[in-house]
């Protein structure tokens, strides 16, 4: 998520031909007016400065080639002078760079003032991107359970099409808007779960499967600093480490290996279950939250955190 409180345009900002559809976005409404509005149709976002003489030249040909396509895609403009922080978390290094985003993410780019035909071909690939992302029906049932399966094979790219085409139909889905959730945290983009964990709407905020993705992305967030190799040597030396062994799972954990994360936890619960006031118990618990309850790892999980506990 990209934050700041500087507003774009200016004296200097060539003016916008259509208001709709070109716009000029500061760093508090790039989220709002660019990663979200890009979920419905492409943004192209034009990163100029007032002092820069082809920024100047190539943007009337980049608004008029925008406007000849009557709506299919949207300009932003991004004063870089009054937003260094947006042009620093994409990594702008000069300008005119121009980024396309659609489903919430950036598809492609190119820099320096390019003539009217490289222009015109740009935006056809991405507006050609966007309705493959976007048909005119979709069975939403069959497309979640294909995007459930994609993303727990490891097919990102396919998930994140799949769940950009059921917002397309309906924007309040929670299944596609919680599983976009979690392909950015399986891609390691976690500015952008992030994001759209903290403007998600409140009929999404409220659902079960929300707090699931939401406790999946703090463990993203706060996973342990080290390789999983690094905390398996030290319990090697040491069995009875179980800061070591909670590190060693939270990093297994991270590195896709669920069941061997959750099996490390269920070793140090037996071992001594009060440990840190049940600190493993509690981590196991935010895994099953993270990982759903009807996973099948969850069920058998939870059956032998059961015997352990009752035994």
């Amino acid at each position: 998520m990209f934050f700041g409180s500087k507003k774009s345009g200016g004296p200097d900002a060539p003016a916008n031909t259509n208001a709709a559809v070109i716009f000029d976005v500061s760093a508090p409404d790039f989220e709002d007016k660019v990663m979200r509005a890009s979920m419905e149709k492409p943004v192209i976002v034009d990163f100029w400065a007032p002092w820069c003489g082809p920024c100047k030249q190539m943007m009337p040909t980049l608004e008029k080639a925008v406007n000849d396509l009557g709506g299919d895609v949207l300009l932003a403009k991004v004063n870089i002078d009054e937003n260094p922080e947006l042009a620093q978390a994409l990594r702008i290094q000069s300008v005119p760079t121009v980024y396309a985003f659609l489903g919430g993410r950036p598809v492609d780019a190119f820099q320096g003032a390019q003539p009217e035909s490289a222009i015109k071909t740009f935006l056809h690939k991405v507006v050609q991107a966007a309705k493959q992302m976007k048909p005119d029906a979709l069975d939403i049932p069959e497309a979640l359970k294909g995007a459930a399966e994609a993303l727990a094979q490891g097919d990102l790219m396919t998930a994140q099409n799949i769940y950009v085409q059921v917002l397309g139909q309906d924007e309040r889905n929670v299944q596609a808007y919680v599983g976009l959730v979690r392909v950015f945290i399986a891609a390691n983009e976690l500015e952008q779960a992030a994001g759209m964990v903290e403007n998600a709407p409140p009929e999404i905020a409220k659902s079960p499967l929300f707090a699931e993705a939401k406790t999946a992305l703090e463990l993203a967030q706060n996973k342990p600093s080290g390789a999983a190799a690094q905390f398996e040597a030290v319990l090697a030396k040491n069995p009875d480490d179980h800061q070591a062994r909670l590190d060693f799972a939270g990093a297994l954990f991270a590195e896709g290996k669920k069941e061997a994360a959750i099996e490390q936890l269920l070793i140090s619960i037996e071992k001594n279950r009060m440990w840190n006031e049940e600190a493993a118990r509690k981590q196991l618990l935010k895994y099953f939250e993270a990982l759903g309850p009807v996973d099948p790892l969850v069920i058998e999980s939870r059956r032998k955190l059961s015997s352990l506990l009752f035994s």
